[in-house]
């Protein structure tokens, strides 16, 4: 009997990176298999491209023993293939029953029959009674649902489109214990029908419980397949990580001094409980996977998501931070990897988006340019960022040059504690050696750094110090020789290292 997919020597190149070299999956008729590999290791590409949402470089994919070569979602969706997208795709204006069955919706006619839409929306719904929580009804506007429900609205797209091969790329992340057992017995019931279900997922328990086989991804290239039943844990996060990586000698001035930082119980959407100490001097890396509370920790910390309950101490201060304002008043900087989201002033000048945390630290009432650009100049020129003057529109610089703006903007306010969240997003390799250089600078004038990067080769090699997130918690904390790729991916997995 054919598989339910056989997809062999897949590509894929964009510009000049290559996301995927040799990528191969091999899946059963009724079969939930899963698919691990550390960040950027290609996953997600790989499945986007079974689903039709990217076309493959080269390769060949094969659907119940037939070549399939899709242009579009929609063609895959036709063929029996349905994507979970670990970035919701949802339409928080619109119902759940709209969300659900968005392209699928009964008609009467020209129109959509809304009295059928909400009882088929009802009938997947209930296929989550008693763990969903209260609320999830036909008729709920998505945006306004918790995390956990909007995350159940996107599972239960994938089952409206009763598919052969469901992709779920990180399905649990928000879901508590009961929904995640729930939504397990669900993927065990389709299975008994001959449904077959690829599983990307962080937590090794997990994987263990439910999966029948296990692909492991390193680097675009698939490393090991392994049988679930004979496997163990120690050999999957081997295949993940290959070779131990030796740890390199780090500061140790948190072990002589008193925190600068601490936080207590921190609670939010994204952070379950987080308790931690960071020193003057040190930098301080998170790590885990992506989505597990690192970038919900910094956001809080710097008040654009304000922690629900839990405690800030700085510098001996309790302090009570509930936007950003509060944040920089205190010394505090945030640097994000989403310059488009969380940096740009589009439109607005380089010299104005260079000055406008400074502006905000020293409280200007009267912005003398005279002044502040020589300020802000020498520290975008310590970056090297290239630009023809600072009055030339953010616009007109390169993506690179963008970002090494918007962690000049930061660092020209010389701050207290320097929170960077994936800082190096698209910045070249000169640009990322610069910014780790002024961290390390900054450390050593007395600032108190955390940073997270996607990258766990950029925590190894700048963090003193590491905190390993997994679901909202710290699972690990590493020092010295433990600081290892292999620990790293134990504890981000769900074992503590």
């Amino acid at each position: 009997m054919a598989n339910a997919l056989e997809a062999a020597g897949i590509t894929r190149i964009f510009g000049a990176v290559r996301a995927l070299a040799d990528a191969r999956l091999t899946v059963a008729k009724g079969e939930i298999h899963a698919l691990l590999g550390a960040n950027g290791c290609g996953k997600s590409t790989l499945c986007k491209i079974v689903a039709g949402a990217v076309a493959p470089t080269s390769g060949v994919i094969h659907l119940n023993g037939e070549e399939a070569r899709f242009r579009s979602p929609r063609d895959a969706e036709r063929a029996g293939v349905a994507l979970f997208y670990q970035e919701l795709s949802l339409i928080p204006q619109l119902s759940v029953a709209d969300n659900i069955l968005l392209g699928r919706e009964p008609k009467r006619g020209l129109f959509v029959d809304r009295k059928a839409l909400n009882t088929l929306a009802a009938g997947l719904i209930a296929l989550f009674d008693g763990v969903a929580g209260d609320g999830l009804v036909p008729d709920a506007i998505t945006g306004e649902l918790p995390p956990d429900q909007r995350q159940i609205v996107e599972i239960l797209k994938v089952f409206a489109q009763n598919a052969n091969l469901m992709i779920m790329d990180e399905a649990t992340a928000a879901l508590d214990g009961r929904q995640s057992q729930r939504f397990f017995d669900i993927l065990k019931a389709k299975k008994a029908e001959g449904i077959s279900t690829i599983m990307i997922s962080h937590r090794l328990d997990e994987v263990f419980a439910v999966c029948d086989r296990i692909t492991v991804m390193r680097n675009g290239m698939t490393i090991a397949e392994l049988d679930t039943a004979t496997t163990t844990r120690e050999a999957v996060v081997h295949a993940m990580v290959g070779d131990v990586r030796a740890a390199a000698a780090k500061s140790v001035t948190s072990a002589r001094q008193l925190p600068s930082l601490s936080v207590t119980d921190a609670q939010s959407g994204a952070v379950r409980g987080v308790t931690l100490n960071a020193y003057a001097g040190e930098i301080l890396g998170l790590a885990g996977l992506q989505g597990q509370g690192q970038s919900a920790l910094l956001k809080g910390l710097f008040g654009s998501e304000p922690f629900f309950s839990g405690t800030i101490e700085f510098e001996n201060a309790k302090l009570n931070i509930r936007k950003p304002s509060h944040a920089v008043f205190q010394g505090f900087a945030y640097v994000s990897g989403d310059r488009g989201r969380d940096a740009a002033f589009q439109g607005r000048s380089i010299f104005e988006n260079l000055v406008a945390a400074l502006t905000v630290r020293e409280r200007m009432k009267l912005v003398r340019p005279a002044t502040l650009k020589p300020r802000v100049n020498k520290v975008a020129q310590d970056m090297k960022t290239k630009f023809a003057g600072l009055d030339m529109p953010i616009g007109t610089l390169s993506g690179g040059n963008q970002q090494k703006i918007f962690i000049s903007r930061w660092l020209a306010t010389s701050p207290k504690l320097l929170l960077l969240d994936d800082p190096t997003k698209g910045i070249d390799l000169g640009a990322k050696a610069d910014l780790f250089a002024l961290m390390r600078q900054q450390a050593e004038a007395g600032a108190t750094i955390i940073f997270y990067s996607s990258e766990d080769s950029e925590i190894l090699d700048y963090a003193d110090r590491i905190l390993v997130f997994n679901a909202g918690r710290i699972s690990a904390e590493l020092t010295g020789a433990n600081m290892t790729s292999v620990n790293m991916t134990r504890a981000a997995f769900g074992d503590a290292a």
